[in-house]
């Protein structure tokens, strides 16, 4: 990713807009902390350095991007902070609906919109675009049962 992804102009100011980028040696005590196991492994905290978003191998610019939006959405929901979430998430939606992430990011979209409101037919909407638009996707089969709500 040193030679292909981080010196790509969108991902340098991506990450330097939105986001605090530490590099860690795999050999280092901080990388032993984080369960580090294969390079580049890629981690997004929360403010107190809890993880909320993990990837593992290599990503090109037109995937990491995605994957740190979906990453940052994370980080709003497990905050509590749904509305910051749902835009994350509608980030990758619009910006990148061809990446793997946008899938995730449906899902994802339509949980935060459901814990947020207490509408359950916002599950039942991510779960018919993630058919519509992702059906062999791992998302489409997590959100499988939201089938069974009423839209």
């Amino acid at each position: 990713m040193d030679a292909v992804t981080y010196p790509d102009a969108g991902v340098k100011e991506f990450i330097s807009a939105y986001l605090i980028p530490l590099k860690l040696s795999p050999e280092s005590q901080e990388a032993k902390d984080f369960n580090l196991k294969w390079t580049p492994t890629l981690i997004t905290l929360d403010s107190e350095g809890r993880e909320t978003h993990r990837t593992v191998g290599f990503l090109g610019p037109d995937e990491l991007i995605p994957s740190l939006q979906v990453g940052i959405g994370k980080t709003f929901f497990e905050g509590g902070g749904f509305d910051d979430a749902v835009a994350w998430f509608d980030r990758v939606i619009e910006e990148y609906p061809k990446s793997d992430y946008a899938a995730e990011a449906v899902f994802y979209k339509g949980v935060a919109l459901y814990k947020g409101t207490k509408n359950p037919g916002s599950l039942r909407i991510a779960y018919d675009k993630l058919v519509a638009e992702f059906p062999s996707s791992e998302w489409a089969k997590r959100a499988h049962p939201y089938r069974l709500i009423a839209a």
